[in-house]
């Protein structure tokens, strides 16, 4: 009886770690792409439209990636883009080293705040039209008791092996591969336009991020929709955005034109001859 008990409980520990390994990827694609589509692409940088409900069903979803509550979110993203790589930068990895740019930013309101020129951590003074929505503000202000809440349905369903693995180890993978872009694509890779700053196009970052890794792409048109620019350069983001309009869910719809492409090109052009020019005055 008691090696058949023993068995019994050895099964189903196999059974339960086996289902909560299952609801890596499951749960791991839903927040992820609430970070991507949500809170990057449509929050960050208004690169489409969405209804308003299926807005705050991908933003929730984002909220149980690790990657705090929008509000904390768009205003770092929108600072990172107007100081990025300098030393007003808040996630920049030059100034700030490894660990900050992975983890650390997270949980600095004052530092991020100081860094981008607002008063006090908390300001969020590039996001007025998120602190003007009841919803972005309920998030804000109970933004720990979301995942708290689904850690423990996640534990009531399925015990500790669903914990370690749908909360545990889906959180550390989650959060790591978003984390990639932030350092990863502002050290290697390709830089196929000249932008003002240090991103790179790299493949293997944007297969892990869900097309974030065109992350060169982004910042030279930071309001597209679509970052991998090319055929070959694979946007699942991107593809998921063109259903939502191909189903007339997702309007305005941002992409930067041929001529658009052509007139930044000339732009950053000029603007690093000016800068070559001025060294070169001030060289005896």
């Amino acid at each position: 009886m008691t090696n058949r008990k023993g068995n019994e409980d050895s099964t189903r520990n196999t059974v339960g770690v086996g289902e909560g390994m299952v609801l890596v990827p499951e749960m791991g694609f839903g927040g992820r792409f609430g970070v991507t589509l949500g809170y990057h692409r449509l929050l960050c940088h208004r690169s489409f439209k969405l209804p308003k409900w299926l807005e705050y069903f991908f933003v929730y979803c984002g909220a149980h990636a690790f990657q705090r509550d929008p509000m904390f979110y768009v205003n770092t993203h929108r600072n990172h883009h107007k100081y990025s790589d300098t030393n007003r930068d808040p996630i920049v990895i030059a100034s700030h080293g490894f660990w900050y740019c992975n983890m650390g930013w997270l949980f600095n309101n004052d530092h991020v705040a100081k860094q981008c020129g607002e008063l006090r951590g908390g300001e969020y003074s590039k996001v007025p039209e998120l602190k003007a929505q009841w919803f972005y503000r309920f998030l804000h202000y109970t933004y720990f008791w979301h995942p708290t809440a689904l850690a423990t349905l996640v534990y009531l369903h399925g015990g500790f092996p669903y914990l370690a693995w749908a909360m545990g180890m889906r959180g550390v993978v989650v959060h790591q591969f978003a984390s990639l872009v932030t350092y990863v694509s502002h050290v290697w890779g390709d830089r196929p336009w000249n932008s003002p700053d240090t991103s790179t196009n790299n493949w293997w970052v944007a297969m892990l991020s869900l097309g974030e890794g065109w992350h060169n792409n982004h910042h030279a048109f930071p309001r597209s929709a679509r970052h991998g620019f090319e055929d070959w350069q694979f946007d699942l983001t991107w593809e998921l955005i063109k259903f939502l309009e191909l189903v007339g869910l997702a309007t305005d719809v941002q992409l930067p034109t041929e001529a658009h492409k052509r007139r930044m090109e000339s732009c950053w052009a000029n603007s690093k001859l000016k800068i070559e020019s001025k060294v070169e005055q001030k060289e005896p």
